[in-house]
């Protein structure tokens, strides 16, 4: 990286007018005095919240030619090397020198790569008049980098795929309250996600060109942030692998046997490979595994981890899309609406099954999510697992997420809704109320969601 070629970039992205998008639910302070970190899986709107961010800035009255984006991974500043990094400020300083020595905003894109960034980065912070701003596309380098290097400088975001109600909202669409009209749109429109998934970009284009898309988003992630990133040496039990934690979303995930099951294919490698394997998916935002909910840490290692991806609709390279199950890409769908706010979540498995529990120390909410419950036998499972579950979890309120609302009645103490609104926040609702209904008779000492 030189500094002719940085004035060359940073030139030609001052000259643009910022890309146009649809906001997303997530705004990053503009004034916290940290470094705001941003970390997801590459493609999940990550530069787009940074865009979102300049035009936030520009709209309060900040001088566009105080504001710095530089993406680490253009080809034309590669190598980044550490004693480079000084002279990024000197060529935006010698490009636009009336706001040299003013507040600036810096936006670095994918920083991963970059090495000693952190130190770069914790030195501008304590030495010059800067807002910094930094994405990246691994949960477990950044985490660490930022853990040592900026110490408590930092605060971090994660950007996930679209939600259901950012969906809508790239597709133009919108709830109107008491409306049977709307409510069809909207169940139609919950089919629409789960057939295409939360990736802005697939979102927004159209077929044949979205297969294309998401092979190529397999692509750059497998060769790019799996292989490169941790120097893989057996690429065919990675893919293997990725192959199979895609195409069965909200599946549990033994990898002892899955061991087996390679062996027995003729592939050749260690047990622990394989551990660290499903923990480089982990560390890239491809997989989520879930524990059981055990207070017991033994328990929780020796029972297999329910495993959730970050989008369903990334396994249609590998498996055509009717062949993942749409129950499980909506269990899914309902875990991410979860996992976007926290990440003490678990499940309950064994006779009886429930499929995500909100708080795995002190349960805030118990949910079962099936697709249709039109069979006599799915509705006695589902709802006899939730009356179970009253058992073990005294007044923690149950609910039962499904695509159509059925005709049957639901036992007192368990709500069952419609998918599409709870994905949109109805749910949260009945929990408060369930929450007060509980704390009435007694369940004070219950943490419950607010």
């Amino acid at each position: 990286m030189d500094k002719e070629t940085l004035k060359y970039v940073l030139t030609q992205f001052s000259e643009r007018p910022l890309p146009q998008a649809v906001p997303r639910s997530l705004r990053l302070p503009l004034d916290s005095r940290k470094v705001v970190a941003l970390v997801g899986i590459r493609r999940s709107g990550k530069t787009y919240v940074l865009y979102d961010t300049m035009r936030r800035l520009e709209a309060r009255g900040a001088d566009p030619r105080s504001m710095l984006y530089l993406n680490f991974e253009d080809d034309r500043l590669l190598p980044v090397r550490p004693g480079e990094l000084d002279l990024i400020l000197r060529a935006h300083e010698e490009l636009y020198p009336e706001v040299a020595g003013r507040k600036k905003y810096l936006f670095f894109d994918e920083v991963q790569g970059v090495p000693s960034w952190e130190a770069y980065v914790r030195r501008l912070h304590d030495t010059e008049d800067v807002h910094l701003f930094v994405t990246g596309s691994s949960s477990h380098l950044l985490a660490r980098e930022i853990a040592t290097g900026l110490r408590g400088r930092s605060v971090s975001f994660e950007v996930f795929p679209l939600s259901f109600a950012e969906f809508l909202a790239f597709r133009g669409l919108r709830h109107e309250p008491y409306s049977r009209v709307s409510e069809s749109r909207m169940a139609a429109a919950l089919e629409d996600y789960l057939r295409t998934g939360g990736l802005p970009e697939i979102v927004l284009a159209e077929e044949p060109l979205r297969a294309r898309i998401r092979k190529e988003y397999v692509d750059l992630v497998f060769y790019k942030d799996l292989v490169e990133r941790y120097g893989v040496t057996n690429p065919q039990a990675l893919r293997l692998l990725l192959r199979h934690c895609l195409g069965n979303p909200a599946s549990l995930l033994s990898v002892h046997k899955l061991y087996q099951d390679f062996r027995s294919q003729g592939l050749a490698l260690a047990k622990d490979t394989l551990y660290h394997y499903v923990g480089f998916l982990e560390e890239s935002f491809v997989v989520f595994p879930v524990p059981v909910a055990e207070r017991s840490l033994r328990k929780q290692a020796v029972n297999p981890r329910k495993l959730h991806t970050i989008d369903w609709s990334l396994a249609y390279p590998f498996v055509a899309e009717p062949s993942v199950d749409v129950g499980k890409k909506l269990e899914t769908a309902v875990f991410l609406r979860w996992r976007r706010e926290r990440e003490d979540l678990a499940y309950v498995g064994g006779e009886r099954e429930i499929d995500l529990v909100v708080n795995r120390d002190r349960p805030e909410q118990l949910i079962n999510v099936c697709w249709s419950l039109a069979r006599a036998e799915t509705w006695e499972r589902e709802i006899g697992a939730l009356e179970w579950a009253a058992a073990r979890y005294p007044r923690v309120p149950r609910v039962l997420v499904t695509h159509a609302h059925p005709t049957r009645k639901a036992p007192s103490g368990i709500q069952v809704i419609e998918a599409w609104r709870y994905l949109l926040g109805a749910g949260d609702r009945n929990a408060a109320a369930g929450a007060r209904a509980a704390r009435t008779s007694g369940a004070g000492k219950q943490r419950l969601r607010k």
